[in-house]
Order: structure tokens, then C-alpha cells, then sequence
């Protein structure tokens, strides 16, 4: 999946002649917190909501400082791309350009939580499985032998590092309900169990909370 797939057209970028009052409109109506700034099909920042409290909302955008670098990504990136600006930079949406660094339109944060809600396997139902490890032994050629090897089928997982800090949790989601097995073969390889989910025990709930955020994607 690349960037080109997500973009929306449908949020109007600022020009430099806009005032901050009409950009602060512009997002209560996109529901974000920052917009572009394009001249023609040139990009020239991103403003955010902060950016006009800081300044005369009467004034044209043009005069702002910008407390944001140019975020963008090319239209040929791939969605963890603009995964890596949301977080990195705290944004609401993302610029696309194309190969001559022409502006195509947006990613915003709302697309990408729609994607990742249909194809990451979150509306499988299954189990999660936690583990905690240094970085220097983590092998996910392992880790999947290791459930594949109890008869499950890895779904999804995920990695979660922390700064200054050489351990790291993966997150495994598996297509069983009962891991007994699985958690036991984890332990007697000598890895650490953070955590175990078994979504048996709550499986209605967590497709009353999916149905809850598609219906709220799509409002």
C-alpha cells in the first residue's frame, strides 16, 4: 500500500491570502488540526492549529511563522511513511506530492485508522499474545515457528520500542482461541509472557467496539 492510494481530495488547502480565522474554520469543518499551504501546485508548509492561536488570526497566513518543518511524502511511499511523519511530527494529516514535488492532495489520520481497521486482521477473531524481549534476541522467524508449530496462524504483529531502553513488547495476534499450548512452548524457549488476551472471553464486546469505530469512520 502506498501513499497515492489514501489521498482525499476533499480537504481544501490554504493559500497564503487566507487569514488564521478562516484557516481555524477550515479545520472545524475537516475535523483537523493542521491544513497545507499551496501556491498554485507548489507546497509551502503546513499550518497548524497552534500556529494561528499564536499569532493575529486576522492576519493573512502568508506573515505566520510555521513551527512545522515541510512534512510530506511522495506519492509512491509506502503507508508506513506517513505512518512515520503522524507520530514523529504529531499530525493530522499529511501532504502527498508527486514526483516533480507537485501537490496532489492529503493523507489524514482518519484514512489511515480506516486502513489499518480493515486490514490488519483487528476484526479477526483470535488471541493476542504480549512478549517482552531484548532487541538483540527478538527473530521473527522464530517467534513464528513457534506458533505455527501449535497449529495457529499468525494474523498480525506489531513492535513496540522504548527510547533508551533495549527491550521491546511484540504484540502477536493468532487465529486461536485456547493458547495454552502456544504460551507453553513460549515459556519453554524462554521467553518472557507480558500479557495473554484471549478474545473468547470478550468477543462481543470487541466487535460491538469495531462496528462502533466503522460507524464512526464513516459519519
Amino acid at each position: 500500500m502506498i501513499a497515492e492510494t489514501l489521498i482525499s481530495t476533499a480537504i481544501i488547502p490554504l493559500q497564503t491570502s487566507d487569514t488564521g480565522e478562516v484557516a481555524l474554520e477550515m479545520m472545524s469543518e475537516f475535523y483537523v488540526r493542521h491544513l497545507p499551504i499551496v501556491n498554485n501546485r507548489e507546497l509551502l508548509g503546513v499550518l497548524s492549529e497552534d500556529d494561528v492561536l499564536n499569532f493575529d488570526i486576522n492576519e493573512p497566513i502568508g506573515s505566520y511563522s510555521l513551527s512545522l518543518q515541510r512534512p510530506y511524502v511522495h506519492h509512491d511511499d509506502h503507508i508506513y511513511e506517513v505512518m512515520r511523519l503522524v507520530a514523529d511530527m504529531d499530525l493530522s494529516v499529511v501532504p502527498v506530492v508527486d514526483a516533480d514535488n507537485n501537490y496532489l492532495g492529503v493523507v489524514t489520520l482518519e484514512d489511515l485508522l480506516r486502513y489499518f481497521a480493515r486490514t490488519v486482521s483487528f476484526a479477526d477473531s483470535g488471541s493476542i499474545i504480549v512478549l517482552e524481549l531484548s532487541r538483540r534476541d527478538y527473530s521473527m522467524t522464530e517467534i513464528s515457528r513457534i506458533v505455527e508449530s501449535e497449529g495457529a496462524t499468525l494474523l498480525s504483529s506489531f513492535i513496540t520500542s522504548y527510547p533508551e531502553s533495549e527491550r521491546i513488547d511484540v504484540t502477536l495476534k493468532v487465529n486461536l482461541q485456547h493458547i495454552h499450548n502456544i504460551l507453553a512452548t513460549f515459556e519453554r524457549f524462554k521467553y518472557e509472557i507480558k500479557a495473554s488476551f484471549n478474545e473468547a472471553e470478550y468477543l462481543d464486546s470487541l466487535k460491538e467496539r469495531y462496528q462502533g469505530l466503522m460507524s464512526y469512520l464513516n459519519v
